[in-house]
């Protein structure tokens, strides 16, 4: 398709008109920063790439020519170029969201926005539920978004922040009013910000810490979440009272739990251990608190009334009273003109108490809780002394933000491989002969050790002191940040019941008791990752609960057990399609068995940043779950692009909360009135039809071939991954070898790179060539129209099939020997077939004619990733004829990861 004929309709020319003006912008810097050679080239790539797109073939030849043999640090200039480009784009595509979204509310305010909380609570009452049912179900619910350090992907919080400050200038260009010399003053700005940002590293160049990891996700807790909270549960009020046209008397809940993984992740990273965890909690603390007092310090600079114009409530005053006796100095915290603003003089004291809490001096505050009833007693006293317009709005929502954040930010989930669990459990019992036991042999010891308090019977070694020290530091932070604190002991691989026992049993060989019951004071959580664990997960739960001292322990739990559904390993063993079928019949199977023995179901989706990890929008997981998987909780790991693309602005990171919060109201309200239906036996068979064959092509080619592990290494440019200064973890598993030693996200990242994007379709083709010849075309597109799992996953296919090229891809083919190149033509010939299948099943002309906004947005983008692709080939075709030695090209390599990822938008 020709770069003229791509259309943008009205209510996208906006987003047209703001990227060539900042692509305008960024040719300026080029032309400053790096001289006009620079910005001569990058329109001769630019141009040439263009054409190439055109058909003219002569272009693409020209333009791999073009890009041979650069010096690498004028390879990394022109791949930065084209890199800043793609930030820019990346930035506006975000504010043109948010314009959409304001201008759906200007323009249609009547009429509640699809996919929003006003939408949801008019779909609960168009079902017949009453204000007072709808606020039941409210109660009841649960959103909790986890956030992962990504091994693949890190952004400094300097540049977050310039993209933070980007958007917020595009956005203020909105305002009508802006005289001549204001809106050139927000385009100096954004100058400003795009060539500070040309001027500094995008990665660091030693490794990134667990430190440095724990900060970039605080930078998402602080900075985006702590502030779109209160709005969040401002927008259900509001909605609650449009819909049902009553005020809102019941407070909302607190329903929004933010959960954390950097600095707790132990599995396959050595780094994180007891101090991390302790380092981890005292951080999150120290940030939440330091907010509280900037918060409480704003809010004393709003809040000026004189007690000569207005009363303060009696126990307001009585407070302020006793604190002027129990903090030392307390009349000299607040300045002698403030002595009658007994609301500035309670809110000063409040702040000294946070510099107590922060210092871990005897007069801080001792939890969150008297925390909040201190704020609390200012909007009684508000509301009672004519002040409901006179600052009742901010301290609400500093309350909404205790009851979110607590004193600890985020709870931290643990996470540690059941393999090292038996390794400890093997010392300290004495059994030599643990590791080779079968499961359930294993079982039946661990229960009798559990069922007679049985300690260790030899001192441990390192391991396992290092494993005893991680739940002490747990138990140690419960007791100093609040039970919310901590959140799952998640043990990772699981395949058996004796995984959880083992876990459980360390715990209590490290004391970790609940005082007043006796029991472990921890939550357990298997992980199931692997297709065979997916495959099993429902009888070893079964097995699992059926232990009466397991069973003893989730009953000092409130009977909810929580699962993880792991998304990555079993893409990687078996492809797209059947590890979307094994994940949705996991799901299934746990939510049948938990019920049965009465326990809350919490299925937490382990997802990973791209398609092929189960990324994507939030909703379309709750959608495509099968009945009873998800009732009233919505636990979902966010990591890598989900975070950028979910979190990365504040009104993004809105309408991302209002999703969930849509899909799982309107999800849980139809369960609990039975109106989800079970899959049919038809649907069932479909779907196992399509894993069997989708898996059999995949495994084929990527299990069966032994070169493919070669092919691989030689046609991506994983060996420049491997040595990435980027993720705290390695990317692979220390026990293994091959591909089944890699982790999925360097698997699926370099496979993007390479524009294949192989983990996202493999094996669709023969998959659904299988189901159209069993059930027929017609049949076939009737049950995808009516069955959302099935409709979803062939639309994640499409998306990946057209973010895929293999025009550009079989450039990747110099650098792989030449009896290794038959694998091209097995891929070329597989993704043919599972682009006629979904063009067939969709009857569609070509892919995503169903989605233009993403055909126009790939489209747009493949012109400036094409250069930065034919430059990667030919540095890693010199770095690797180096040895791998040449530091110059192995940076400029490193560049093009990077450059290519931001143009994809996708770092695995």
């Amino acid at each position: 398709m020709n770069r003229g004929d791509i259309h943008f309709p009205p209510k996208h020319e906006p987003l047209r008109d703001d990227v060539h003006a900042l692509g305008a912008l960024i040719g300026e810097i080029l032309r400053e920063q790096g001289g006009e050679q620079l910005l001569e080239l990058v329109e001769r790539d630019r141009i040439a790439a263009i054409r190439g797109r055109g058909g003219d073939s002569e272009a693409r030849a020209g333009l791999a020519a073009n890009v041979a043999g650069r010096a690498p640090a004028l390879a990394r200039d022109l791949v930065r170029a084209f890199s800043t480009w793609f930030q820019a784009v990346n930035v506006a595509e975000k504010v043109h969201r948010i314009r959409r979204r304001r201008e759906y509310f200007l323009k249609d305010s009547q009429r509640p926005q699809p996919g929003g909380v006003e939408d949801a609570i008019a779909s609960l009452k168009g079902r017949g539920l009453s204000h007072a049912q709808v606020l039941e179900l409210i109660a009841g619910l649960s959103i909790e978004p986890v956030f992962a350090p990504h091994s693949t992907e890190a952004s400094r919080r300097t540049l977050l922040r310039k993209q933070q400050r980007i958007a917020m200038r595009l956005l203020e260009r909105l305002d009508p009013s802006l005289t001549p010399n204001e809106a050139r003053n927000l385009w100096n700005n954004i100058r400003m910000e795009l060539t500070t940002a040309w001027q500094t590293e995008e990665l660091p160049r030693e490794r990134l810490t667990v430190a440095d990891e724990r900060e970039q996700i605080l930078f998402y807790l602080v900075e985006i979440l702590y502030r779109v909270v209160p709005a969040f549960y401002e927008e259900i009020i509001q909605a609650l009272e449009k819909v049902y046209g009553t005020r809102a008397a019941a407070r909302v809940p607190p329903i929004l739990h933010i959960g954390s993984w950097a600095g707790g992740d132990m599995d396959g990273n050595p780094d994180v251990h007891a101090k991390s965890i302790r380092e981890t909690l005292a951080r999150q603390h120290q940030v939440i608190v330091t907010s509280y007092f900037g918060e409480c310090q704003e809010l004393a600079q709003r809040l000026s009334q004189s007690a000569s114009r207005v009363p303060a409530s009696a126990e307001l005053v009585k407070r302020v009273e006793e604190y002027m006796r129990l903090l030392p100095g307390a009349r000299a915290i607040t300045p002698a003109r403030h002595d009658r603003m007994p609301y500035r003089v309670f809110l000063a004291q409040i702040g000294e108490r946070l510099r107590s809490v922060y210092d871990g001096r005897a007069s801080g505050y001792e939890n969150a809780r008297q925390f909040r009833d201190d704020i609390a007693l200012i909007a009684v006293s508000l509301k009672a002394n004519k002040g409901v317009n006179a600052g009742l709005f901010y301290v609400e929502r500093l309350l909404r933000r205790i009851d979110t954040f607590g004193f600890h930010l985020a709870t931290l989930d643990v996470r540690q491989r059941a393999s090292v669990l038996h390794e400890v459990i093997a010392q300290g019992l004495d059994d030599a002969d643990w590791l080779g036991r079968s499961a359930r042999e294993r079982r039946d010891l661990l229960a009798q050790a559990l069922e007679k308090d049985r300690g260790p019977a030899v001192e441990l070694d390192a391991l396992g002191r290092r494993t005893l020290a991680v739940f002490e530091a747990i138990m140690q932070g419960r007791h100093r940040y609040g039970p919310e604190a901590i959140g799952y002991f998640i043990v990772s691989g699981a395949s058996g019941a004796d995984d959880m026992l083992a876990a459980l049993l360390l715990a209590r060989w490290a004391a970790v008791y609940d005082k007043r019951t006796g029991e472990v004071a921890l939550d357990f959580a298997p992980q199931f990752e692997s297709a065979a664990a997916l495959a099993a997960c429902g009888n070893m739960m079964q097995e699992l609960l059926a232990d009466p001292l397991y069973r003893r322990h989730l009953e000092g739990h409130g009977r909810r057990q929580c699962v993880l559904i792991g998304y990555s390993d079993s893409n990687k063993e078996s492809g797209p399609c059947a590890s979307r079928v094994a994940i949705h019949q996991a799901q299934s199977e746990l939510a049948r068995v938990l019920s049965a023995a009465g326990e809350q179901t919490v299925i937490f989706h382990a997802r990973g940043g791209s398609l092929a990890r189960g990324g994507g929008r939030i909703e379309a997981i709750v959608r495509a779950a099968p009945a009873g998987a998800v009732d009233g909780v919505l636990r979902i790991r966010e990591q890598g692009a989900t975070v950028k693309q979910g979190y990365g602005l504040r009104p993004i990171a809105m309408r991302t909360l209002e999703r969930a919060f849509h899909a799982l109201s309107l999800t849980t309200a139809a369960l609990r009135r039975g109106e989800l239906p079970a899959d049919a036996p038809e649907l069932l068979e479909l779907s196992a039809l399509l894993a069997r064959e989708s898996s059999g092509a995949y495994r084929r080619l990527v299990y069966e071939q032994p070169q493919f592990y070669e092919y691989f290494q030689a046609v991506t440019p994983i060996d420049a991954i491997e040595r990435m200064q980027i993720g705290a973890r390695s990317v692979h598993h220390s026990e293994q070898a091959g591909i089944a030693g890699l982790l999925p996200v360097p698997w699926v990242f370099a496979w993007s790179q390479t524009r294949y994007m192989l983990p996202g379709w493999y094996g669709a083709g023969a998959g659904l060539a299988a189901v159209v010849a069993k059930f027929g075309m017609a049949r076939v597109r009737e049950i995808s129209a009516g069955w959302f799992f099935l409709r979803n996953l062939i639309d994640d296919v499409e998306t990946m099939l057209a973010r895929a090229d293999l025009e550009i891809a079989r450039y990747y083919d110099a650098l792989v020997p030449l009896p290794l190149r038959r694998f091209t033509t097995d891929i070329g010939s597989e993704y043919q077939a599972a682009c006629a299948q979904v063009l067939a099943i969709k009857d569609s002309r070509e892919l995503l004619d169903s989605d233009p906004t993403l055909q126009r947005s790939i489209r747009l983008r493949n012109p400036y990733v094409d250069p930065m692709n034919l430059m990667q080939v030919d540095l890693l075709q010199r770095w690797r004829s180096s040895g791998r030695e040449d530091r110059d090209l192995f940076e400029a390599v490193l560049a093009s990861v990077g450059g290519i990822a931001q143009g994809l938008q996708s770092t695995g």
